[in-house]
């Protein structure tokens, strides 16, 4: 399995970048991306992600984000994309809240 870092800076600039990264581990059987490090972000580079879920699950590809920061998870919440990054939504995390409160 092949973890490719996602680095500090997702901001616009990077974006082109990000994507010629990524598109290396295009048809890698398995790939897990470490967004432990990620302080800065741009819904360009959201997109980038979403594109790279979206092309590796349309081959029936497994793609994993661990490490995910407080910065890329505020993110990919307030733009809706947690479920297509394989993060939990903000459902499931009250589901999960509700659920553990006894």
């Amino acid at each position: 399995m092949n973890t490719v870092s996602l680095g500090e800076d997702l901001g616009i600039e990077a974006s082109a970048e990000l994507k010629e990264r990524l598109a290396a581990h295009l048809t890698d059987p398995a790939v897990v991306l470490d967004g432990g490090a990620v302080r800065r972000v741009h819904t360009a580079a959201m997109q980038v992600l979403c594109a790279f879920f979206r092309s590796r699950g349309a081959q029936g590809l497994r793609t994993e984000l661990r490490g995910c920061s407080d910065a890329l998870r505020d993110a990919a919440r307030l733009l809706g994309l947690s479920g297509q990054l394989g993060l939990p939504t903000q459902d499931e995390v009250k589901k999960q809240t509700v659920e553990n409160a006894a």
